[in-house]
């Protein structure tokens, strides 16, 4: 294993959950209703994909680009005022990568100004070498192309990186592209399914960080 790369929201940050509560608030202020299915079904989805998803689930006309919109500036407001939560083992995983000499990506189905721009909030910019937001690529999650992309701008081969994930698209994604697919579920636990696509299964980045300082480990001996 040579490099690793990791999703974003539900991984590094604790946004999933923002995401989803501004979700169905963004929705009751349009009377739009419950949105809670396609909510959690956008998970790991990038605008685009999102848009069909949304589109087949609740038909052409759903207002999109007004909720998505405000919905983005409901999310930015409370990002603003609370502070972007980080998701605990984040610094510690991510320092000791950077230390290590381990390449390091993200991976994220967010558009790449936002990821970087948290990144950049979190002071974790210096710790990845590629940055592959969900506007760099025309199908995102559950389709293998982000990661095809961030192992390519790594110089590694897929079958030779690890992808920490939370989500069931993003691991149908990491093992699609023939990577090893690491989970640590966050608003979704993995169904029999998923459970069957994991390289490994983790409660936290700290478990993550003690596993694959094992891996290392054996592979320097």
């Amino acid at each position: 294993m040579e490099a690793v790369i990791f999703d974003m929201d539900g991984v590094l940050f604790d946004t999933e959950r923002l995401s989803i509560s501004c979700w169905l608030e963004t929705a009751e202020r349009m009377g739009l209703g419950d949105i809670r299915e396609g909510a959690y079904g956008c998970i790991g989805l990038n605008r685009t994909d999102s848009r069909i998803f949304i589109r087949q689930l609740y038909g052409d006309a759903f207002p999109y680009d007004e909720f998505r919109a405000n919905n983005s500036a409901l999310f930015q407001k409370k990002i603003e005022r609370d502070g972007l939560p980080v998701k605990k083992g984040a610094r510690e995983i991510l320092s000791w990568l950077k230390e290590t000499g381990i390449k390091t990506a993200v991976a994220s189905s967010t558009n790449t100004q936002t990821v970087t721009g948290h990144m950049e909030r979190a002071g974790f910019l210096p710790y990845f070498q590629e940055i592959i937001g969900g506007d760099m690529v025309e199908h995102s999650k559950p389709r293998p192309d982000i990661y095809l992309m961030a192992c390519r701008r790594l110089g590694v081969e897929p079958e030779k990186a690890a992808a920490i994930e939370d989500s069931p698209n993003g691991i149908k994604s990491a093992h699609a592209a023939g990577m090893f697919p690491v989970m640590v579920p966050d608003m979704v636990e993995p169904t029999a399914e998923i459970e069957a696509l994991l390289f490994r299964k983790c409660g936290d980045l700290f478990e993550v960080k003690e596993f694959l300082e094992e891996i290392f480990c054996r592979q320097k001996s």
